[in-house]
């Protein structure tokens, strides 16, 4: 089994409203392959939501609490960033889920390269909350843009 980010799977959980929907990710989960969950709501984040980066350091600085989530008005969402992580953990443990596609650039969901934190569209080196957490806790993670290494990793 694995875990995708609900937003590729066609649900409309994205900040504003709308979703990042991946064809063949909606396939995955439609032949009962792939889960879809969306970190930030099961952190408590409504849909549609104001827009949020990681400021001030990385995904690990978040979880030492050395960093923060925040929205564009300037909230502070770092604690349903850090809930959402950890319930999305929860569940791939239950699950016995060890690989996930997550939807690239998020604060939650981005492996690789996250914004900046400027809210400008800069990108930086690093991880978003969700992502970094599962990867600590050996699971695999690749973004939508990475499709072709989970068929290799799988040997397929």
């Amino acid at each position: 089994m694995i875990l995708v980010s609900a937003c590729l799977a066609g649900i409309n959980c994205k900040y504003n409203g709308g979703n990042n929907v991946v064809p063949e990710i909606v396939e995955l989960v439609k032949q009962g392959k792939a889960i879809p969950v969306c970190p930030e709501q099961l952190g408590g984040l409504p849909t549609p939501r104001t827009p949020a980066e990681i400021k001030g350091g990385t995904a690990q600085d978040v979880l030492n609490g050395r960093a923060a989530v925040i929205m564009r008005n300037g909230k502070d969402v770092t604690s349903n960033f850090v809930k959402g992580a950890v319930e999305t953990l929860r569940f791939c443990r239950d699950v016995g889920i060890k690989q996930a596609i997550l939807k690239s650039r998020s604060p939650s969901c981005g492996k690789g390269y996250v914004y900046d934190g400027s809210f400008s569209g800069r990108l930086t080196e690093g991880n978003g909350v969700t992502a970094h957490m599962l990867m600590e806790n050996g699971i695999y993670v690749i973004t939508e843009n990475e499709i072709a290494k989970l068929r290799r990793y799988e040997g397929k």
